[in-house]
């Protein structure tokens, strides 16, 4: 858990400054900026593993899922490895209800999803084990659920899985190929008038609301708190799910809460811009990107739980 908490903080700063330097040198942001940054910072960190393997071998196995969303002069772009996700809220065009709907904005690359599982056992015709069911979900090789990610590199390069450092440290994989990549989904799309918000999260929250619960919980409660308000309503589903008090859930053990969900982060941003607000909350740096009014909260299910009442 060290290992992987350390990577992402080194894969957020990687990743910040190759996509502004990128940009910066074809003179804005682009899907092919965004996955130029994808491939540097995946690229970066294999040369961190292969550093650090003699002393610290299980950073082989170390992966982390990566969602980016950046808006620029009116376009956003959402690219994303993994199942973390990113969700829009805008409202009904011409409604006199005041309704909004949710647009899914990311792709999740997990084989729990059926099109993605046929996309992987189509690239492994040769591999009748290549997705197996295990554990009550569907794993790729019968360890991993996503299809794309940052590192988990013993899985996409065969001289880790077959060193014998390595394999000191864990049980060596056969693999006649790859059976993970980096390569990301990117999305662009030209923000309208009627959007309102984009909520990005990751696995833990989208495990126990929909799309729908979570656009309707940001729109109909103020914004102060709303990420964390957001964790809370997941909360209360793990709950309702496991038939017990949300409060028992709230005290349930440092290391025994992972049994019963996951890490949650969320990060909501209003597009007040759009709306017409000329006000010091929405900001235009030097590259035309958009500063927005943000809302985040993150929850570590291997923690000591603070108060989410």
């Amino acid at each position: 858990m060290y290992l992987k908490r350390l990577m992402e903080s080194i894969l957020n700063v990687i990743f910040s400054v190759l996509i502004v330097e990128f940009a910066t040198e074809q003179g804005g942001l682009s899907a092919d900026v965004i996955k130029k940054a994808f491939n540097a910072t995946e690229e970066e960190f294999l040369h961190l593993v292969k550093r650090s393997l003699p002393l610290k071998p299980q950073i082989a196995s170390v992966g982390s899922c990566c969602l980016v969303g950046a808006i620029s002069n009116d376009v956003l772009y959402v690219a994303n490895l993994g199942d973390s996700r990113a969700v829009l809220g805008k409202r009904v065009s011409g409604d006199k209800k005041n309704m909004v709907v949710a647009e899914r904005l990311s792709t999740d690359h997990n084989v729990g999803v059926e099109e993605v599982r046929k996309e992987v056992e189509a690239l492994h015709p040769d591999d009748s084990h290549i997705v197996v069911y295990t554990r009550g979900v569907w794993r790729i090789k019968g360890i991993i659920q996503v299809s794309r990610s940052i590192g988990d590199v013993y899985l996409k390069k065969p001289e880790f899985y077959r060193d014998p450092i390595f394999q000191q440290f864990g049980n060596p994989v056969p693999l006649r190929r790859p059976v993970i990549t980096a390569e990301p989904s990117v999305l662009v799309r030209k923000l309208k008038a009627q959007d309102l918000f984009l909520i990005f999260a990751s696995d833990g929250l989208w495990e126990q609301l929909s799309d729908e619960a979570a656009v309707d919980i940001v729109f109909k409660n103020p914004r102060v708190g709303i990420a964390k308000r957001l964790v809370r309503a997941a909360l209360q589903e793990v709950a309702k799910k496991r038939e017990m008090r949300y409060a028992d859930i709230k005290k349930i053990e440092k290391g025994i809460r992972r049994h019963f969900h996951d890490d949650i982060t969320v990060i909501v941003i209003y597009l007040d811009q759009h709306r017409g607000f000329s006000n010091n909350r929405v900001k235009q740096n030097g590259m035309g990107s958009t500063t927005a009014p943000v809302d985040i909260y993150s929850f570590n299910a291997d923690e000591a739980d603070e108060d989410l009442l």
